[in-house]
């Protein structure tokens, strides 16, 4: 089916499991009851994304507490009590985790959460990981001191995981690199080499996330310092249209980033952000056409994959509901113009 509808990631999290709206918010439940409530919120956010009409279904992260910091928890030389500030993508500051020691993945981290979603749903079912450079920068290394060190290292790590969750069932992985649209030197230098070894050897569709962030504060304040246009992913797109990653998930609504930039990724899925998730408006289903029409210019519909700009945990569940709908509606909208036009062309032959 042409334009199949996804999400970039997380979803709102029920008022029972964690305090809504909020990055980085503690759980509101313990040990056993935790767990059910984090399998509950599972099921009921992939009801959620199933009654709007979204094709490629997630766990909507319902059982981490941050995109990046769940995932670094689990592993071994990290150190979470004695955190250290740091600038969190040259944007804001943030308590991080310390690297202490050689890093390593102790035990599967997410893996349990796939096979779960595999047994009630029969959609394809993408997972979300950090990719390396966000984990980089997200973290404060006293060990190995250098970036591209400790990036290959999660590299690994993350391989090991993602191939595990493929064998238990995700149809697609998708790393999250903010920090793509931040250090563009360092893209090139091994940020891409780093993403193509965490997706090496799987044989599911592999994507990478590179947005302007989630509608916080400081992601929208620095937003309005980058000018009339938004040209990060100039230098980034060519690197990743020659790299082996099949998708490219990416912000599109309400945003300034030139379109014509989508035509770097030639042979690549593009997941075309339709939903601005910096703004609690709710998209009408015409709108989001409008960005798709505007996104075939330069990308055939055969690979093109309508999606959110990024996350919407930090929005209310109903308002996330609505962009959901409004997506899948606004896809199905283009999706009859498109069959319309085929069939009017073959009845002229």
């Amino acid at each position: 089916m042409l334009l199949q509808t996804t999400i970039a990631g997380s979803l709102p999290k029920p008022g029972w499991l964690a305090e809504p709206k909020k990055l980085w918010a503690p759980w509101l439940l313990e040990g056993a009851l935790l767990d059910e409530g984090k399998r509950d919120a599972m099921r009921l956010l992939l009801a959620d994304q199933e009654t709007a009409g979204i094709d490629i279904v997630t766990d909507g992260e319902q059982t981490r507490g941050h995109f990046v910091t769940t995932f670094i928890e689990s592993l071994k030389g990290v150190d979470f009590e004695h955190k250290r500030t740091v600038r969190i993508r040259n944007r804001y500051d943030a308590d991080v985790p310390v690297v202490v020691g050689p890093v390593g993945r102790g035990k599967p981290v997410f893996v349990e959460d796939v096979r779960f979603l595999r047994g009630q749903t029969k959609r394809p079912i993408k997972l979300s990981l950090p990719g390396p450079m966000t984990m980089v920068d997200t973290l404060y290394d006293n060990h190995y001191r250098s970036r591209e060190k400790l990036a290959r290292e999660f590299a690994a790590i993350l391989n090991q995981e993602a191939r595990e969750l493929e064998r238990a069932g995700a149809d697609v992985i998708q790393f999250d690199e903010p920090a793509f649209n931040v250090y563009m030197d360092e893209v090139a230098a091994w940020g891409i080499a780093a993403l193509e070894a965490a997706a090496a050897g799987l044989k599911c569709k592999t994507a990478v996330h590179i947005c302007y962030g989630y509608g916080i504060k400081a992601n929208i304040d620095w937003k309005k310092t980058l000018g009339s246009e938004w040209r990060q992913y100039e230098s980034t797109f060519p690197l990743l249209a020659r790299s082996k990653i099949d998708q490219v998930s990416l912000e599109c609504a309400n945003s300034h980033v030139p379109l014509e930039l989508l035509a770097l990724l030639k042979g690549k899925d593009v997941l075309v952000g339709a939903i601005d998730v910096a703004s609690d408006a709710v998209e009408k289903p015409e709108q989001v056409a409008a960005t798709i029409r505007s996104a075939m210019r330069f990308v055939p519909p055969e690979k093109l994959y309508p999606c959110t700009n990024c996350g919407m945990v930090p929005l209310a569940r109903e308002v996330a509901l609505g962009k959901m709908k409004a997506l899948a509606s606004g896809a199905a909208l283009v999706r009859r113009e498109i069959r319309g036009e085929r069939s009017s062309g073959a009845s002229s032959i």
